[in-house]
């Protein structure tokens, strides 16, 4: 195993990856995991980050959270971190979620709503690599509505997959996602074009 060194780069451009990392993934994600990804994205520089050097990170990361007036935090439960948004701002998010449950679904939802269909069960990171933006409010939308369910991510465990819902079924009058336009055809598409990320 090649040894750790330290890399050139400071705590604070370190920690910029970390949040943009956390950001994407949208889950709790463990240390390990962090310290597995970061290096993979150096590895063409023969370069390594440490477990120090991800530890800092997460310090630095929650010192601003702190000190600052931001809408983040860090939470860090043993060997797992997630961002998620501060508690005193939960009054904005219940706005903006009461707005989109009393609206129609947008272009976007209808298009992650395919997605699920056609593709379910689907992890949130294959859904953002097809759609190639972040689909965390969305998903979130769409659950809420019934429309589609979290269920357990059988290829990555303390993460979870998306399905469609009973409920979308009755909505659509059909009796199994089978039944949908050409199912077998998109399905096909929808899996090659996912190909880079079925290990996730």
């Amino acid at each position: 195993m090649p040894e750790e060194t330290n890399i050139n780069q400071s705590p604070q451009d370190t920690a910029a990856a970390l949040e943009a990392l956390l950001f994407a993934y949208g889950e709790p994600i463990a240390r390990k995991k962090i310290l597995s990804v970061l290096n993979e994205s150096l590895s063409a520089d023969g370069m390594r980050f440490s477990k120090e050097d991800v530890d800092s990170a997460i310090e630095h990361l929650q010192k601003i959270y702190e000190s600052q007036e931001r809408g983040l935090n860090l939470l860090v439960s043993d060997e797992r971190i997630q961002l998620a948004t501060k508690p005193k701002l939960n009054h904005v998010l219940k706005a903006i979620v009461t707005d989109e449950m009393s609206e129609t679904l947008t272009p976007a939802a209808l298009e992650t709503l395919s997605i699920i269909a056609y593709a379910g069960p689907i992890s949130r990171a294959a859904i953002e690599y097809i759609r190639g933006v972040n689909s965390s409010f969305i998903l979130r939308m769409l659950v809420l509505r019934g429309l589609i369910e979290r269920v357990s991510n059988e290829k990555r465990s303390n993460a979870y997959a998306y399905r469609a819902s009973f409920d979308l079924l009755r909505h659509l009058g059909l009796e199994k996602l089978e039944d949908l336009p050409d199912y077998s055809k998109y399905r096909d598409v929808v899996a090659n074009f996912n190909s880079p990320q079925q290990a996730q």
